[in-house]
């Protein structure tokens, strides 16, 4: 049964690259001061959009279907929808601003949140599942590639900050 193995590994590396790479700016937003500041920031919005993207399109309805956990997958949209609120009020602020540094924590801490528990239990119990994994990886890294193209043509100068999708 090719394609369907109880072993997920593009995709759920994937994840937990973008994870890695996500908990590492907000690391390195604390240490930062000013203008570097805003830059990381601005590199943490852009991840967490795209990621955010990939997992309510893609990756959570497959696991949806495949695991009778509905509290679970419900908790996850819902932390999703608040990552999406911080980002929308964030993007309204200059990093300047004291609310944003007091915002971007309450995010960072939401994120690291949601992280632990996507992959202490939800990515596990998918992984345990028959899921068409390799047909789920090509749509997402399809769906990836294509994110990151528009985004950096919008935004000629976040492309730098930003590695290129795929894994390494």
């Amino acid at each position: 049964m090719a394609g369907k193995t109880a072993f997920a590994s593009g995709v759920v590396e994937m994840l937990k690259e973008d994870h890695a790479k996500v908990k590492g700016l907000f690391e390195e937003f604390e240490s930062a001061d000013g203008q570097e500041q805003a830059e990381i920031a601005a590199t943490a919005i852009f991840e967490l959009e795209i990621h955010a993207e990939l997992e309510e399109k893609l990756i959570y309805p497959a696991i949806r279907e495949a695991i009778d956990d509905s509290d679970m997958m419900n908790e996850a949209v819902e932390e999703h929808h608040l990552v999406h609120v911080l980002i929308k009020e964030l993007k309204k602020l200059k990093p300047k601003d004291e609310k944003f540094h007091a915002k971007f924590s309450v995010l960072s801490e939401l994120v690291k949140h949601h992280i632990e528990e996507e992959e202490g239990e939800m990515l596990p119990e998918a992984e345990r599942h028959d899921i068409d994994w390799d047909a789920l990886e090509v749509a997402v890294m399809k769906r990836k590639e294509a994110l990151m193209a528009k985004s950096s043509k919008k935004s000629g100068s976040r492309s730098k900050a930003t590695p290129k999708s795929g894994r390494s």
